[in-house]
């Protein structure tokens, strides 16, 4: 089972208000067991380095915020098109987000799907 575009509903601690987060791509893995969560996708999209260092801020949000309601037990990659440096990966691997590269798509089996 997927999804695209599924807006999960999460409440932020400093104000206990509801939020949505939007995900790009939402895949229940295949050999998943009852009651665990699916793999959450965001495809990011670059034509260069300057505009992925101003961004990598907004998927250490999302991903702290989703574990905060649900738990470590959420898988959250980034599917990756186009020029990201060293940077933009140290800074998304020191907060637990891994990556697929979309020319390396078969790397997805890795994850379950």
């Amino acid at each position: 089972m997927f999804a695209f575009r599924l807006n999960i509903q999460v409440i932020q601690d400093r104000d206990a208000r509801k939020v949505t987060i939007p995900v790009d791509t939402v895949i229940m893995p295949l050999q998943s067991k009852t009651g665990g969560f699916p793999l959450l996708i965001e495809a990011k999209s670059a034509g260069d380095f300057t505009n992925t260092n101003k961004r990598r801020k907004e998927e250490a949000t999302k991903v702290a915020q989703l574990r905060s309601n649900y738990g470590n037990a959420i898988r959250f990659v980034l599917f990756l098109c186009g020029y990201f440096d060293s940077g933009y990966l140290g800074y998304e691997a020191a907060e637990g987000i891994d990556w697929v590269w979309e020319h390396r798509i078969d790397d997805l089996a890795e994850f379950g799907v």
